[in-house]
This record gives structure tokens, C-alpha cells and sequence, in this order.
């Protein structure tokens, strides 16, 4: 794959820094002259110095990087407290080169997909267009959304759900989106194994990397999604019942409300806090009697369900239970595609190993499942 350094965004960085070159090359630690081979395009770093670049210049990987047009566009949901590298985009990219092979015997819908024209993180804003897509999907603003509802919305705007079962704390994200920009066709990973109020969030996170293309892979583009997801989720007319409802109480008796209105929404205890918050600013009220450490420790003292228990159960399932699953509860053409390929000749176990990013075992299991 041809990959350039975005040069002129090198140099702004280095602008906005006040670094030259050579503080540029201490920083990274290798030498001036390949700085300059570097700027002069007759040289591309290694992962582990595109890496320092990223970080020292503060620039995202696809800020970074210029890659050939029709290459696959990366974001990742990443965990809390994980770093995305530089291998982690390339072994990305690699995943969406080869899903090229499934996009010809793909089933989705050839519809207008709604884009949004001012994706901007300001609140009234990204209410207004949260509004809008609830009012798409016929949900009030005091509803509950099911994920399945959310799933829907997948599906009219030509994406392909890929749910996958990547365990609870082994990875590195528990979303993974890949945009095949010439094919117009997107992928997006989604953890099973995550608690179902977390899911949903990261469903609405990823419909708003959908909607906003041109955004996807850039550090304002994950904003955007967090703050869209919340809007969706939790949409204002809730956050400022729930901050009347805080007003004047005492810290137990507001975390008390918070969890209750977060069981009734099906929502994170964090996402109620967090646009509870965001129009507390917006308004200029009173700060609740809670903070952010607070609702992380209480939540996390909790255990919750995961999607995949509360489908399957505590036993893993067989391949054929999954693969129905994927096809039946989250509408997706995954797994007929996949099977027409297969059986077609093209690919086998190691496909479907690296397409779904499962281990050898795995992967067998499954390519017998479709395949017999």
C-alpha cells in the first residue's frame, strides 16, 4: 500500500510547536537527515517512529498519513486506557483490503444515506441533529432506545454489523469501523462481550461515525461520536428533568436519582451523568453533588450483563447458534455473504480468520459451520 507523510500537516504541527527538524528528530530520536528523508518523500518511517511522530505532533494516524485514494478508512472504539498504534490502523487496513472480496455478494440496501452536513460538537447542535435521527427511527425524546432500533438505522444507511466475540478484556477496542470509500460499503465490528448499556452506547458512537464520513478516523470525529451518542441516548428533555430532579439533594440522595433514571433509560450511569452535565453547561445550573470519579467507581462496583450472556447464556455458543444469531437479532448480511463466498471456492479457514480476527480455532469452526 502506497503511504505518504501529509507534509504540509508535518510542517503546521511543527508550526504550531515551534519545533525545526532536528528538535522534530531528538524527539523522535533518529537522526536529522531522516527527518529529511522523511519530508522529502524519499522515505517513509517505520511503525514504531510513525507512531512518536503521532504522539509528539499531536496529529491522529489518517492527520498523519496520506494513503492512496480507495483505501479503507479506520476509527476504532477503544477501550478506556488503551493506545492505538500504528499497528493496530495497518492491521486494520489490512482486515478492509480484504473485505473488498465480500462486497459483490453483499445484501444491503441501495438507499440515500443520510450524511450531516454540520457535524460540530457545539450542544444545540448535536441535539438538534440527535433529535432528528430519533424522530427518523419514531422514538420520543423521553423513550427508550433498543438497540435493535439502532441496528435498523445500520441497515438503511448500507452498513454491515460484523458482531464478534473478542472476550471482555483482551483487546484493544470493542468497535471497529472500516469504510471502503470506493465501494461506498461500511464495516463495523462490534464487541458481544460488553455490558448492554456500554453496547448501546458504542451502537449510537458508530452510527454517528455513518453519518459523518468525512470525519472518520480524526480525533474530531470520535468526538463528535461521543457527543452524538449521548445526545441520541439521552437527549436533553431527559438531562433537565434529571438535573431538576438532583436539585438540592444531598450527594447520596442525586446518585440514587441518577441510577434509578439510568435503569429506566437502559443507559450507562456515566452517559446520564455526562448530558446531565453537558446541560448543566449549556445552561449555566447548579454542578451536581457528584463527580465524574465517583460515578465510575460506583458503576464499576456493579457487575453487569454482557450481550453475549444475555443471548447465549454463560456457555459460549456453538458456531451455527452465532451465525444464525448475527443473521436473525442484528439483521445482518455478514454471514451470507460470507457463506456464498466460501462455497464459491474463495478463501477458507485463514479468511475467515483474518476478516473476523478470531483464533485459528475459531475461525475453523466457523468456515466448517458455513461451508457444510
Amino acid at each position: 500500500m502506497a503511504e505518504t507523510l501529509h507534509i504540509a500537516g508535518v510542517h503546521g504541527a511543527l508550526k504550531d510547536l515551534g519545533w525545526n527538524q532536528r528538535k522534530l528528530a531528538e524527539a523522535v530520536g533518529v537522526s536529522p537527515q531522516t527527518v529529511t528523508n522523511w519530508l522529502k518523500g524519499q522515505d517513509f518511517p517505520r511503525p514504531a517512529a510513525l507512531l512518536k511522530l503521532s504522539r509528539e505532533l499531536k496529529l491522529s494516524f489518517d492527520q498523519l498519513v496520506m494513503s492512496e485514494a480507495g483505501e479503507p478508512i479506520i476509527a476504532f472504539r477503544r477501550k478506556a486506557a488503551t493506545k492505538t498504534t500504528a499497528e493496530h490502523f495497518e492491521k486494520a487496513k489490512n482486515i478492509g483490503h480484504l473485505l473488498r472480496s465480500l462486497v459483490p455478494v453483499l445484501d444491503t440496501l441501495d438507499e440515500a444515506q443520510t450524511v450531516f452536513r454540520t457535524p460540530t460538537c457545539d450542544y444545540d447542535n448535536v441535539e438538534r441533529l440527535a433529535a432528528g435521527r430519533r424522530a427518523a427511527l419514531g422514538i420520543s425524546q423521553d423513550a427508550v432506545i433498543d438497540y435493535a432500533q439502532l441496528i435498523k438505522a445500520f441497515r438503511q444507511n448500507g452498513a454491515v454489523l460484523v458482531p464478534v466475540m473478542w472476550g471482555i478484556s483482551k483487546r484493544h477496542e470493542n468497535a471497529l469501523h472500516i469504510l471502503l470509500p470506493e465501494e461506498n460499503v461500511t464495516f463495523v465490528y462490534v464487541n458481544l462481550d460488553i455490558r448492554v448499556e456500554d453496547f448501546k452506547f458504542m451502537m449510537a458512537h458508530e452510527l454517528a461515525h455513518i453519518f459523518t464520513p468525512t470525519l472518520c478516523g480524526t480525533n474530531g470525529g470520535e468526538d463528535f461520536a461521543d457527543a452524538f451518542a449521548g445526545a441520541l441516548l439521552f437527549p436533553k428533555e431527559l438531562a433537565e428533568v434529571t438535573h431538576k430532579k438532583c436539585h438540592g439533594k444531598s450527594k447520596n440522595e442525586c446518585m440514587g436519582i441518577l441510577q434509578s433514571i439510568a435503569a429506566a433509560q437502559r443507559v450507562s450511569l456515566f452517559t446520564v451523568f455526562s448530558q446531565v452535565s453537558a446541560y448543566r453547561l449549556r445552561h449555566g445550573c447548579d454542578l451536581l453533588p457528584v463527580d465524574a470519579t465517583t460515578i465510575h467507581m460506583v458503576r464499576n462496583a456493579a457487575p453487569g450483563e454482557t450481550v453475549s450472556h444475555s443471548i447465549w447464556g454463560a456457555l459460549a455458543p456453538k458456531p451455527e447458534l452465532y451465525i444464525d444469531a448475527v443473521r436473525e437479532r442484528f439483521d445482518s448480511p455478514f454471514f451470507v455473504a460470507l457463506r456464498q463466498l466460501l462455497q464459491s471456492g474463495q478463501g477458507g479457514a485463514g479468511y475467515v480468520q483474518q476478516v473476523l480476527d478470531v483464533s485459528r480455532a475459531d475461525a475453523v469452526a466457523i468456515h466448517t459451520a458455513l461451508t457444510h
